[in-house]
């Protein structure tokens, strides 16, 4: 080989290897301090595409599951209102049931009456006032809750629609749930009216106690429904909580950094940095043997 130095071969070698070297170095110091393989577009394309996919995904499904438990508080101030109607009605029971002996005198007529009237009252109090989040629990009207993983075949809905509570309308019976598969409805039934009931005569309280004792059925149905939802949306966030563990550990394991690969490269790369630089400097100082033979 012929000595020159119109070009430095050797040196443009170690150049070029000690450049490619460096960027590798800077490639694995940035997995190891952001812990994540992927940094860039550059570092793998498509597995960023996935894993960034795979990354909405897990954070509609941590929602979805926040969803499902806050669908589940609605209806459990629900069901604590419904419990506490049916205490109301239980005295309302008693009270129909001694004032339909026909022992009573007119004014003990008049007294349980009085005390059966603040019942229907009491459950327009409960039906009116009765909120969750500031909203009217016993409004009649559905309150959709969402599920899904931001796609467009992983969404689902549950429509609970909690039927209106008043004096004309206790409990809920023969009500249809429906489901398209990806959507649940319900239809509510109807409830019994309290709201003419009176305890003036044996006659009128008897009535009063059949009608009290459906009353206590239909809000024993309505409970069912409510119960029933509280189950299925525990099991929504149930197995979102799952999908979403799986989701994640699918996402980790195609972006984040592999610390036994890494550290092993980090080592690697920094022995060649350190020899390339010792190369590049020994090409160097063989273009300086040329100027020997010009003394």
């Amino acid at each position: 080989m012929s000595l020159g130095v119109l070009n430095n071969i050797a040196a443009v070698y170690a150049e070029n290897n000690l450049n490619s070297t460096q960027a590798s170095l800077q490639n694995t110091l940035e997995q190891l301090s952001s812990g994540s393989r992927i940094n860039s577009g550059a570092d793998d394309a498509a597995g960023l595409s996935i894993a960034d996919g795979l990354g909405a995904a897990s954070a509609a499904l941590t929602q979805s599951a926040d969803n499902a438990t806050q669908g589940v508080g609605l209806l459990q101030v629900a069901d604590g209102a419904l419990s506490q109607v049916t205490n109301l009605l239980n005295r309302g029971i008693t009270l129909a049931t001694e004032a339909s002996n026909g022992t009573l005198s007119t004014s003990q007529d008049a007294a349980a009456n009085q005390e059966y009237q603040s019942i229907p009252a009491e459950i327009n109090n409960i039906g009116t006032t009765t909120t969750f989040n500031g909203n009217s629990v016993f409004s009649g009207n559905a309150v959709t809750v969402y599920s899904g993983d931001a796609t467009t075949t992983g969404g689902a809905t549950d429509a609970l629609t909690i039927a209106d509570l008043t004096s004309a309308s206790v409990g809920d019976v023969g009500g249809v749930i429906a489901s398209t598969g990806t959507a649940i409805s319900y239809t509510p039934g109807t409830g019994e009216d309290l709201s003419a009931d009176v305890l003036t005569s044996a006659t009128a309280a008897q009535t009063a106690l059949t009608d009290t004792n459906t009353a206590i059925t239909d809000v024993a149905a309505q409970r069912g429904y409510v119960g029933s939802q509280i189950n299925t949306l525990n099991a929504i966030s149930n197995v979102d909580s799952t999908e979403q563990e799986n989701v994640l550990s699918a996402q980790n394991s195609i972006q984040a950094t592999d610390y036994g690969q890494a550290t092993s490269d980090l080592s690697k790369y920094e022995i060649l940095s350190q020899t390339g630089i010792s190369a590049l400097a020994q090409a160097n100082s063989v273009e300086q043997e040329v100027t020997k033979l010009l003394q």
